[in-house]
């Protein structure tokens, strides 16, 4: 039997590569982390983007948090094209989530992603992105102004049309419209097969998905929940249910 020294579950928050000056750096946004720890009650730990070597950690955690960033994926992990338009890129990042979310869906250890982690969790899967969501003419503009202030960008922006079935609708007792913020530029194109659609915006574009078997909790999130939830009893509610999930794997693995 496997004893852990914490009463609460351990969570691991993978973190972005970054260059500060003429130093690299391994950092998580601070509202990420103060999310995860009064929403989902839990102890987080930082997990360096070093790639495979961190597939070592997972025995260790309760559940992943995969959050935003200012980066997006290399194209060629979802076959896409490498565009003329120069964006922030993170391969550190691509590799060492890509390759702990296949491990973690094989483990049925919790993940819970936003933005950036919700398009790596459906790549890791066998989805697509679209790189540029606004160029699409049957799409409506998914970015913030950033000229605006912060609490104007992270305010809620449009409805979310939950799913009749799955972990949102479930959470929020069928009410099946909901309202969210939107700050993204790129989106799910091709939704990996093993992926259920658990809300979607207003002009079709897939804003949350969950794994479709029901296997483990694997539930991505476009929008940013993280953005002062004790304010908006929806992120709330997905962060305790993120929570409770960690609750559950951790008491499964001590008796197994």
């Amino acid at each position: 039997m496997m004893v852990s020294k914490s009463q609460k579950p351990i969570v691991g928050i993978t973190c972005c590569s970054s260059l500060n000056g003429i130093h690299h750096q391994q950092v998580v946004g601070d509202k990420y982390i103060r999310a995860l720890m009064a929403g989902s009650d839990v102890i987080p730990v930082l997990i360096p983007s070093f790639g495979e070597a961190m597939l070592e950690i997972l025995p260790h955690l309760d559940g992943i948090y995969l959050t935003g960033s200012y980066s997006n994926m290399e194209p060629h992990h979802f076959g896409g094209t490498e565009l003329a338009v120069e964006m922030p890129r993170d391969p550190s990042r691509d590799i060492t989530n890509l390759t702990l979310l296949k491990k973690a869906v094989e483990l049925k250890i919790p993940v819970l992603g936003i933005c950036r982690g919700f398009q790596e969790m459906n790549v890791a899967l066998g989805g697509t992105l679209h790189q540029q969501v606004f160029e699409l003419d049957n799409m409506t503009e998914h970015r913030e102004d950033k000229s605006l202030s912060m609490n104007e960008q992270y305010s809620l922006s449009h409805n979310l049309n939950l799913s009749e079935t799955g972990i949102l609708s479930t959470i929020m007792k069928g009410e099946l419209i909901q309202q969210v913020n939107s700050l993204h530029g790129q989106g799910v194109d091709k939704l990996a097969d093993s992926l259920r659609v658990e809300g979607t915006a207003p002009d079709g574009l897939i804003e949350a998905f969950s794994l479709a078997d029901n296997a483990s909790y694997y539930l991505g999130l476009q929008w940013h929940p993280e953005w002062k939830i004790a304010e908006n009893p929806f992120y709330n509610e997905i962060f305790k249910s993120f929570g409770d999930a960690c609750r559950k794997y951790k008491e499964n693995e001590a008796y197994s």
